[in-house]
């Protein structure tokens, strides 16, 4: 069965899928090109949605990479009924996304004051902002330590954050700061 695709309407990206993961039957990640226009500050949401209708319906979805990644991140949950996330969750490579052209969100580091401590508290897909801050360099030079704390009904869904800050700490661009960051590299899931 082959997908019905509309034209993409005024105003918005027209992106392109450069991965898809799917972690659970409940999770997934995806990738999906940026456009070089496209500027956003790391912890920063933006509306996306699929060319599936003549009205597509567009949800805020937190950015997952960091402000200088050349690709867009997005770390979702499946809602079977889900207006969106029931067409969303079948994405596949070199499929169309579409993106608003605006990001927004104060989950940001020129919002947060300078400190010791950064503590981010996360449940579930609630960890994609933080995603992106802790994959930010100056997220490092603002504070000292950062906790990292992602919470999830079930150990299997701890996958997106373990395999997140494995990434982080072998970044070349951030990977040295967060190994000197212990609280960033622990795990207790076992």
């Amino acid at each position: 069965m082959s997908k019905i695709v509309f034209e993409a309407p005024a105003g918005v990206f027209a992106e392109k899928v450069k991965s898809v993961r799917h972690y659970t039957d409940r999770l997934f990640k995806f990738r999906i090109s940026r456009p070089s226009s496209f500027r956003f500050r790391s912890g920063e949401f933006v509306m996306i949605g699929l060319p599936n209708s003549e009205k597509p319906i567009f949800r805020a979805y937190s950015i997952a990479s960091p402000s200088w990644d050349e690709e867009l991140e997005f770390y979702s949950i499946k809602v079977e009924d889900g207006p969106l996330t029931q067409h969303l969750q079948k994405i596949e490579l070199d499929d169309t996304v579409l993106m608003r052209r605006k990001s927004t969100g104060t989950l940001v580091n020129d919002a947060l004051l300078p400190g010791k401590r950064l503590y981010l508290f996360s449940t579930g897909t609630g960890i994609a902002p933080f995603a992106s801050l802790i994959r930010d360099p100056e997220t490092y030079e603002k504070f000292e330590t950062i906790f990292l704390c992602h919470t999830c009904r079930n150990v299997i869904d701890l996958e997106y954050g373990q395999e997140l800050v494995r990434s982080v700490r072998l970044d070349p661009l951030v990977g040295d700061l967060a190994s000197k960051n212990p609280k960033l590299a622990k795990n207790e899931s076992s």
